[in-house]
């Protein structure tokens, strides 16, 4: 069963395009506007690659269980990958590579099943 999503598309896409004019212009964007693109991008992660082998966190938003696999219920999961709003996003949209972000220390990754680079962008680049 798909997971439920709850951040309409539509507001969810508005809301990523707002965060990413803004971390354009190298601001730092509304909380309430991060957390709604955060939370749509995990959702459409969770939608395309559905599973519960490795965690995605992207504190103090949100966490998605996802690729399939051996499912995860209690204590610390084997697999987790862990980021601030801004770095997800711009992995989510294609502006940051996974191991460029990796390399930098943008996000922890710890465990199997944890490279996300062939799994991103899911949202397709937005126009600035």
């Amino acid at each position: 069963m798909p997971p439920r999503r709850r951040t309409d598309p539509t507001e969810g896409l508005a809301a990523v395009r707002a965060v990413t004019a803004v971390l354009a212009e190298g601001g730092k964007p509304a909380r309430p506007a991060l957390a709604t693109a955060v939370r749509y991008c995990l959702e459409e992660l969770a939608a395309r690659y559905p599973g519960g082998s490795v965690e995605v966190r992207v504190p103090p938003f949100a966490a998605v269980q996802v690729i399939a696999g051996p499912r995860h219920t209690r204590g610390t999961p084997p697999a987790v990958v862990e980021m601030d709003g801004p770095t997800w996003i711009a992995l989510a949209t294609g502006s940051l590579a996974f191991d460029d972000a990796r390399a930098a220390g943008r996000v922890q990754a710890s465990g199997q099943r944890t490279d996300l680079g062939e799994l991103l962008p899911l949202v397709p680049p937005v126009p600035l």
